[in-house]
């Protein structure tokens, strides 16, 4: 039974294999580089705008990290889409890239693949699995740190009115 699997055009073809753990290496690498510097820049960013006190004072760093995750998708499903448009394996190029989005988020789509690369249609959600996994571990340290800024914020506000109303004669607020 194993033996006819793999000897069958069919069902799993070595060379579109290949090319499939290439694909994915190739979009690993691409998340390699995007996710540090999403971290990086909004880390520079609330530096230099540090969130204030106040329900959204650090909302416009979240936003732009979240932009560039999706960049960063976008560029991957463009690679992926580019190489069936290479192969010949979907023309026109938008219907490339529409069936890639739609494998990459794992919805599916009502195109399909040429026998020869359809195992790639399953290689391509492999990949939107595993780097929207290590997106959400990245968007979920931005907002964290957004949490922890915040409650430093709320915190130092509360002791600076509590160090201003000892300061004044007033009575304070007890802690």
């Amino acid at each position: 039974m194993t033996e006819s699997l793999l000897h069958s055009d069919r069902v799993l073809n070595v060379g579109t294999l290949l090319w499939g753990v290439l694909l994915i290496a190739v979009t690993m690498a691409v998340h390699a580089v995007g996710m540090p510097a999403t971290r990086s820049v909004a880390g520079r960013l609330w530096t230099r705008w540090p969130p204030r006190r106040g329900l959204y004072g650090g909302v416009p760093v979240l936003i732009l990290g979240s932009w560039m995750i999706v960049g960063v998708h976008l560029v991957e499903v463009i690679i992926w889409s580019a190489f069936l448009v290479w192969r010949g394996a979907l023309t026109p190029a938008a219907d490339a890239f529409y069936f890639t989005l739609c494998q990459y988020v794992t919805v599916g789509s009502d195109l399909s693949l040429p026998e020869r690369w359809r195992l790639l249609g399953g290689m391509i959600s492999m990949a939107g699995l595993l780097t929207f996994a290590w997106s959400t571990a990245v968007l979920l340290t931005l907002e964290q740190r957004f949490e922890n800024a915040q409650l430093a914020a709320h915190r130092n506000a509360a002791r600076d009115a509590t160090t201003s109303d000892a300061h004044s004669g007033t009575p304070g607020r007890a802690r």
